[in-house]
């Protein structure tokens, strides 16, 4: 497995990413797992970068749709 670190990562979606870890019922590193091997799976095919999707997911706090 490979490490992946995050630097600059604003305050506002690290509390957001612990919510909604809670709120999974993991840490906030496993959602931040869940979040990247689901935006990458929806991302093959997709016209949106990961970036995108990763902010559809987190920073607006819903669920993933390839038609926002």
């Amino acid at each position: 497995m490979a490490t992946l670190t995050i630097r600059d990562l604003d305050e506002d979606v690290k509390s957001r990413l612990r919510v909604q870890a809670a709120r999974n019922g993991r840490s906030m590193e496993a959602e931040a797992r869940a979040i990247l091997a689901d935006a990458t799976h929806a991302a093959q095919g997709a016209d949106v970068g990961i970036g995108t999707l990763m902010r559809r997911i987190v920073v607006e706090g819903g669920e993933f749709s390839e038609t926002r």
